[in-house]
């Protein structure tokens, strides 16, 4: 009997994936003990033998697994964001006794000489790839190689390419949506970069809660802050002449900013102008005032991209794994409403 559809129907009668009867079959570590006694007993039960050629093929791996950073991410050890995204992505591979290599690019001639070397057969098992950016060639490389791959941000083109992401298209809506059940109606945003699908998701967000509520979109109140706390400082202070009575920051970082510059021109938040950002950064908890901000679950996003990654490594990349989280709104005290 073939031994994927072998494996896969012990799941079914185990009641867990594929990738994890594999693991009990090739006695690899971190399965729960409860859940190896079930799947050893359904292998009993049904008299299952392992292919043990393929088996032999299977653990011909290196134990290696990739995580790409793009050039773009010139904010990766400022932006507290990716630290906590890199926790989530140590620890599962910690627990599975995978070594991480890290790749970090800073210009495109790096990019274009080293790209081939992590594409090389037989370096890899896997690779996930951080907050790729529109149209970036790597994406197609991958696709059209043999190397599995996991993308923590959907890609623009993301049909069949495996990615783990939270809908933020309606999380930003919810936080434009919040400020308008408050009575703000020059709402303002500082926008992430467009050429990143968070930045793009959270505009469109934005512009679709004015328009479910019937508000005109001004573009005056749209802002780029680059997802970076100084720009955004730079974009309040821009936006301020056209006298906005909240603003929604796509991140954290850039409501902080916002936050900073509201300061120093003397208006009071929220009285003056109400702020919302995106992330819940340990840091929102602890500004001045508390910041109200979108959750998302960050960490979690690093962990769920290698265990996904692990999946299609076991299993195969078909379907694709378009894996979106749900995020949630946390009232502060910069909006000075519940």
């Amino acid at each position: 009997m073939d031994e994927r559809l072998t494996l896969e129907k012990i799941g079914e009668l185990a009641g867990v994936s594929r990738a994890t009867v594999s693991r009990v079959v090739n006695d690899q570590p971190n399965v729960r003990p409860e859940v190896r006694e079930r799947v050893l007993a359904v292998i009993a039960e049904t008299g299952y033998q392992p292919n043990l050629a393929a088996r032999s093929l299977a653990s011909n791996r290196s134990g290696l697994l990739g995580l790409i950073i793009p050039r773009i991410l010139h904010s990766l050890f400022t932006d507290p964001y990716y630290p906590r995204l890199l926790q989530g992505v140590t620890q599962v591979c910690n627990e599975y006794d995978v070594i991480l290599s890290l790749f970090m690019f800073h210009s495109e001639d790096e990019e274009t000489r080293l790209y081939p070397r992590v594409l090389r057969p037989g370096m890899l098992d896997g690779v996930v790839v951080v907050s790729s950016q529109e149209e970036d060639p790597l994406i197609a490389r991958l696709a059209a190689s043999d190397m599995p791959f996991i993308v923590i941000g959907r890609p623009t083109d993301a049909t069949a390419v495996s990615y783990v992401d939270v809908d933020n298209v309606t999380g930003a809506e919810t936080a434009v949506s919040h400020l308008i059940s408050l009575g703000r109606r020059r709402i303002a945003t500082i926008t992430g970069r467009q050429d990143m699908s968070a930045g793009v998701d959270r505009l469109a967000g934005y512009r679709q809660a004015l328009q479910t509520h019937d508000l005109p979109i001004d573009e005056n109140l749209i802002a780029s802050g680059e997802f970076d706390e100084v720009a955004a400082y730079n974009a309040l202070l821009r936006l301020l002449p056209q006298q906005p009575d909240a603003v929604f920051a796509a991140s954290d970082a850039m409501a902080l900013g916002a936050l900073k510059a509201l300061h120093a021109a003397g208006l009071d938040v929220p009285g003056d102008v109400a702020v919302v950002g995106y992330d819940d950064l340990p840091a929102a908890a602890i500004a001045t005032p508390p910041l109200t901000t979108v959750r998302q679950p960050i960490r979690r996003f690093g962990a769920l991209a290698v265990e996904t990654l692990l999946d299609i490594i076991e299993t195969g990349p078909e379907p694709p794994r378009h894996i979106l989280l749900p995020t949630e709104l946390v009232i502060r005290e910069t909006c000075g409403g519940s």
